[in-house]
């Protein structure tokens, strides 16, 4: 499957791990040596708390593990880059970009969900990868060390690579969400292809600015959460919501089977918009006094209208929480949620994305509060249930993305992989690549949620499609 322009060239290839063929050519991972996994063992807990999104991916793994589930959890992806990979040039590379972040220095020791213990390495210098030769590797052999990579409960979560080629190599990284967001793909290419390339080709290092502490950040975020109480705004705002969604938080609106039987899961890709749409798409939601993602998130409340004749429509986002350069050049997870909620307008795309837009920056401060904290002092609402879900949008020509985006895509075929695990909930990431949009979902690999997830997929296109071009009126509402 491919999201952006259609080649190699300027797109991204995405699939899950089963799709992803390794090709010819010996495969090299980067691991930790025995003194430094013995040495991280040994850490000392320190009084940083996970971030709210580690905890809760912690909370997760834990919980599908316990139900004989196994939870999806890598973010994973190659580059591809000419001739032989100098084997002693990336290791000194691999080990600076891994001694340069924070988070790498983690790992987490799990009493129960209200009691996980941080640990820290102190001294970065004993964070040692080195080569590991595993020979050329079938596609199942390359699965299942791909899928060996350790779990979130042990510190090397994550695994750094090459493939060689006979003309070229594609390096790959592994990394357990519990250490990463998006900002990813910027560290790994600043940091490890291009510092490797300015070295091979022997000149300095690429100069980077100095990175911020992710544990800082966590503990902020959770000072600021123990400062709400029942009475403060943030928590009035999160409860009405949930209060007027039957205690819940927004659900998909088609069925997605029974997720406690074991099936996996599995990515689609709906290619929404080409250039030419995008940018009358754009000029509407500008002329609605919406940005572009009021724009996207109002065709994702007509195409639920279309689906159920619901008239309000309750949403969540994810949103960067960096907000100085040195956060933006640190690796970690910076993530928060915005609840919205707007009346639809069956009739009109400019009047529904206004009401969008306009609730989406009344709520934006309330990503500063964690839901699990709204749930410890309103404990009458419910935890998300198996119809949750959340869309996000990316666009890559924002920051951190922006920065190395052209260069990181032009001739490398970039790929990123799921691990094809069950996925803790239904997640849609609607990209925008060059100005093509397209709808990226992430689902249970059952065929009650496959059948859903297409009808919503064309409904949602066809929104977008008459938005677009300006004569958006909506049709008879579909039965469920």
């Amino acid at each position: 499957m491919i999201i952006g322009g259609g080649s190699a060239g300027t797109s991204i290839g995405v699939g899950i791990v089963h799709e992803w063929e390794p090709g010819s050519g010996p495969v090299t991972t980067w691991a930790p040596t025995p003194g430094s996994k013995a040495k991280a063992l040994k850490a000392p807990a320190v009084d940083a708390p996970p971030s709210s999104m580690q905890a809760g991916h912690i909370i997760n793994f834990v919980d599908f593990r316990e139900r004989g589930l196994d939870y999806s959890r890598l973010v994973m992806g190659s580059w591809e880059m000419p001739g032989k990979c100098d084997i002693r040039t990336m290791t000194h590379v691999i080990n600076a970009h891994l001694r340069r972040h924070e988070t790498y220095r983690s790992w987490f020791e799990y009493q129960d969900p209200k009691h996980i213990i941080r640990h820290e390495i102190q001294n970065p210098r004993d964070i040692q990868f080195v080569p590991v030769h595993h020979g050329e590797l079938t596609q199942p052999e390359w699965r299942d060390l791909v899928l060996a990579t350790p779990s979130p409960l042990e510190w090397d979560c994550f695994r750094l690579g090459v493939i060689q080629h006979e003309n070229h190599c594609t390096l790959f990284a592994i990394v357990d969400h519990l250490h990463c967001d998006p900002a990813l793909i910027t560290g790994l290419y600043v940091e490890i292809l291009a510092n490797y390339q300015s070295l091979v080709a022997g000149k300095p290092p690429v100069t980077l600015a100095p990175t911020a502490s992710h544990a800082e950040f966590c503990k902020r975020e959770k000072a600021y959460a123990d400062s709400m109480t029942l009475d403060s705004p943030e928590i009035r705002k999160w409860v009405a919501f949930a209060e007027a969604n039957g205690g819940n938080g927004p659900e998909f609106p088609l069925p997605l089977g029974d997720q406690t039987i074991p099936c996996g899961g599995d990515m689609m890709v709906i290619p929404l918009l080409s250039p030419e749409q995008t940018a009358r798409f754009e000029d509407d939601c500008i002329a609605s006094g919406a940005r572009f993602s009021g724009g996207l998130f109002a065709c994702a409340a007509l195409a639920h209208y279309e689906l159920t004749g619901e008239e309000i429509y309750r949403g969540l986002t994810p949103i960067d929480k960096r907000r100085t350069p040195e956060e933006y050049m640190t690796m970690g997870w910076f993530t928060g949620v915005i609840p919205f909620e707007a009346t639809v307008d069956p009739n009109s795309f400019v009047e529904t994305a206004r009401s969008i837009q306009a609730s989406f920056d009344e709520n934006i401060a309330l990503a500063q509060v964690p839901y699990d904290r709204v749930l410890e002092l309103a404990p009458w609402l419910n935890k998300y249930g198996p119809q949750f879900f959340m869309m996000n949008y990316m666009d890559v020509g924002l920051p951190p993305l922006s920065a190395v985006v052209a260069t990181a895509l032009t001739g490398s075929n970039a790929t990123a992989y799921n691990d094809g695990r069950s996925p803790a909930y239904l997640y849609m990431s609607v990209i925008r690549l060059f100005d093509e949009v397209s709808l990226l979902i992430s689902f249970p690999n059952n065929p009650i949620a496959r059948e859903s997830v297409t009808r919503y997929g064309e409904v949602i296109k066809s929104v977008f499609t008459r938005a677009a071009a300006g004569e958006y009126t909506a049709p008879a509402v579909h039965a469920t």
